[in-house]
């Protein structure tokens, strides 16, 4: 079975990038620098109050001398603009977000003049290892767009089947899921379901294989499907669930979370370069498999 952890290995160390952090003084992100600096996965722009991350550098054994490391002095203000324009200018391939919230670092990525605006959806792009589970499975999007129109969707199935290719994926399976497994003219969900399925058929969504509407259990479960008499090459066999709204793909996100203990990577897609946008309260475990999956990705952005 495939695993999170293998994530780290596939990563080509000899084709070094360079992660910009932005307001890197976070304990757990530099827990997961420092693993990444011991694996040799990749080079670290550290933005931030350098007193500040070289006191919690210390409390953790990280040495900031490592030739691997620079460290750009910044205020709070301005470390998710000065992460973002290293990426801009081609100093960094990946921004990272360290102690600060969402909104200010996607308000610098959105920036008119300095950001890694390409007129694309930005979506949010989860994987994750479930337990007995027999492969890795994506989930989008939870975190970014809160009711997707069918233009949106389809966008969001092209972020994430082009971050499932660049992990060797070739033809991703993806599932647009719904409440029920027909189509219902009262139930947006089903109808862009029938329609994403169409596109893809029509070469309109290329790279992959999409089917839907489909219910949860219908995109997981083989039997599930078979009872259903559902005859499909994705049903049962989803590589990805592609959630009608947030609400829904936020919900399975944590379920699959505190209730099947999974592990979890997780990266913004469908700017310049990949975004590396974890919780605050992720461990470092997660920040270095969310880390890799957007190094893994950065050669398709």
């Amino acid at each position: 079975m495939r695993t999170l952890e293998t994530l780290l290995k596939q990563l080509d160390n000899n084709a070094f990038k360079t992660v910009a952090v932005a307001q890197a003084a976070d304990r757990e992100v530099l827990k997961a620098v420092n693993k990444a600096i011991e694996n040799n996965l990749c080079r670290f722009l550290l933005v931030g109050e350098h007193k500040e991350v070289e006191k919690l550098a210390g409390e953790i054994g990280l040495s900031l001398n490592h030739p691997s490391i620079e460290v750009l002095d910044s205020n709070q203000e301005e470390a998710a603009a000065v992460a973002v324009k290293a990426v801009k200018t081609g100093r960094a391939q990946v921004v990272m977000k360290g102690n600060l919230s969402t909104k200010e670092i996607l308000k610098a990525v959105l920036h008119k003049e300095y950001g890694l605006r390409t007129g694309n959806v930005l979506s949010h792009v989860a994987l994750f290892e479930i337990p007995n589970k027999d492969r890795l499975i994506f989930l989008t999007d939870s975190a970014m767009n809160i009711a997707p129109s069918l233009e949106e969707k389809a966008q969001i199935i092209e972020n994430t089947v082009s971050v499932a290719r660049s992990l060797g994926i070739e033809q991703p399976k993806v599932a647009v899921l719904a409440a029920v497994e027909v189509v219902n003219p009262s139930m947006t969900a089903t109808t862009d379901g029938a329609l994403l399925t169409q596109m893809a058929k029509r070469g309109q969504l290329k790279n992959c294989q999409v089917d839907g509407p489909l219910a949860f259990d219908n995109a997981v479960s083989i039997e599930a499907a078979e009872q259903k008499g559902i005859i499909s090459p994705v049903a049962g066999k989803a590589d990805v669930l592609v959630a009608p709204a947030i609400e829904t793909a936020n919900a399975l996100y944590k379920s699959f979370m505190y209730f099947a203990n999974a592990k979890v990577a997780g990266i913004i897609s469908g700017a310049a370069a990949p975004i590396v946008l974890t919780s605050r309260a992720d461990s470092a475990e997660s920040k270095i498999y969310s880390l890799a999956l957007a190094l893994l990705s950065s050669d398709t952005h």
